[in-house]
């Protein structure tokens, strides 16, 4: 049975989300909303492949968005009390950084997503589709330009690339 993901995975969305908000009224928040799960998800399959990787981290706790906030420049200090609060602890530092990588270079996601086919999670019997994050249309694009824009998101995108090629590169196995 695999740990369950979901809230690692709500989190960093909803941090991506927050600090690359979608512009447009609530349909564009929706179509960028899913486009910045399913990058999160990928993410967090390939950094959490195994049952005992991801138990582990739900154990441990993923880390915070404290890291990501100073990068990005949001402070919520006083203003991260009770329930906002509680939510940034699950975000993900290494996810949010590979799902910005994934969202701003299709170079990047088609491997991604290829690489997680095989994977624990994927053989859950449940089906899963990428479509929205490798091959958005226009107003998918439109609608997460924040959130897809390279110069925007490069400070955390840079902040764990090189771990993500690593794991992307020929005969990596997504065993821990």
């Amino acid at each position: 049975m695999l740990a369950d993901l979901s809230p690692l995975i709500a989190a960093t969305t909803r941090w991506l989300t927050r600090s690359y908000p979608a512009c447009g009224g609530a349909l564009a928040a929706a179509l960028g909303e899913v486009q910045a799960r399913q990058a999160v998800t990928v993410a967090a399959w390939l950094r959490y492949p195994t049952p005992t990787d991801a138990a582990l981290v739900v154990l441990a706790g993923p880390g915070g968005s404290a890291g990501l906030d100073w990068i990005t420049g949001a402070d919520p200090g006083g203003q991260a009390q009770g329930d906002d609060f509680a939510w940034r602890t699950w975000v993900d530092e290494v996810v949010a950084s590979w799902a910005a990588c994934l969202l701003t270079d299709a170079g990047l996601a088609r491997p991604a997503v290829a690489a997680i086919a095989d994977g624990a999670h994927a053989t859950t019997g449940v089906p899963v589709d990428f479509r929205r994050l490798v091959s958005p249309d226009a107003d998918h694009r439109q609608a997460a330009a924040l959130l897809r824009h390279p110069d925007l998101l490069a400070p955390v995108a840079a902040l764990h690339r090189a771990a993500l090629h690593e794991r992307l590169g020929p005969g990596q196995a997504l065993i821990a």
